[in-house]
């Protein structure tokens, strides 16, 4: 493309995004949209379409990190934070969906919370949310952030970060990107480690929540904390390791059933017409 039709081309493609929005767009020309504005000079048409190629659909290319990104041939610095500065818009957008300071008022809002907050993530995050006496979200600390197995939760940081923000009690939450919600033992050392922690500055753990995809765990809601109601602190204790163990390996349990409930139920699915 000469450098007169290159110039064309970008100012065809703003003015009919300008009068019909992205309704009409390709998945490639959504992306050279975007890349206008990261690489000014070039025609961007060629590695849209390879960006779309190496990730297979723009949810794929908008969840990934910048590090991924850049490993795309010709994707620089500027293109990979543009890119993936929409995922993070989203779900800020999500999170501020119900007011700036959401109202952890029950164990559901919890969940939704923190799977907005942590899905499609895909190393491990661990957060610590602080709340008001009203259990109203007032600060999401970002604790540490780890390898596709494993986070640190620094009990420093997270005593830090409540001490700094007043918090009244704290929510506590990380993601699994592996797909698994159920908490492994690592998990329940680290909630005991923290809950102690907390109790020691007179502060509450509302409870410690797993994301996995778009499911979440509550340790309060499969009884691996004792808590009522919810996020009051009262009764709160942390299951010792027998009554870990036995949690641990109910859950798993109904996570086989559920697992083998979804292959019979697809097996029993009507093959499309035209398929043996």
């Amino acid at each position: 493309m000469m450098a007169g039709e290159h110039s064309g081309h970008r100012q065809r493609m703003r003015e009919r995004f300008g009068k019909e929005g992205l309704d009409g767009f390709a998945a490639h020309e959504v992306l050279e949209l975007i890349l206008f504005y990261a690489i000014p000079q070039r025609n961007v048409n060629p590695l849209a379409h390879s960006i779309l190629n190496h990730f297979g659909s723009l949810h794929a290319v908008f969840e990934a990190d910048a590090s991924e990104l850049r490993k795309v041939d010709g994707v620089g610095e500027y293109a990979a934070s543009l890119l993936s500065l929409f995922s993070q818009v989203a779900k800020r957008m999500e999170l501020s969906r119900s007011g700036d300071k959401v109202q952890m008022s029950n164990r559901e809002t919890a969940e939704r919370y923190c799977i907005n907050l942590l899905s499609g993530l895909k190393q491990e995050h661990f957060y610590a949310i602080c709340l008001n006496g009203q259990m109203q979200v007032i600060h999401n600390a970002l604790i540490s952030r780890g390898s596709i197995n494993e986070v640190q939760a620094y009990p420093r940081l997270v005593a830090n970060e409540v001490l700094k923000h007043n918090a009244h009690s704290v929510l506590l939450c990380h993601n699994h990107p592996a797909g698994s919600v159920i908490p492994s033992h690592s998990d329940l050392d680290t909630t005991r480690q923290l809950s102690n922690l907390l109790m020691s500055i007179e502060v509450i753990m509302a409870d410690h929540i797993i994301v996995a995809g778009n499911k979440a765990l509550s340790m309060v809601g499969c009884g691996l904390i004792e808590q009522s109601p919810y996020g009051s602190g009262i009764l709160t204790k942390v299951a010792d390791s027998a009554g870990e163990v036995l949690i641990r390996s109910q859950l798993q349990k109904m996570q086989g059933k559920k697992t083998m409930n979804n292959e019979r139920q697809d097996k029993k699915q009507p093959k499309p017409s035209g398929e043996e």
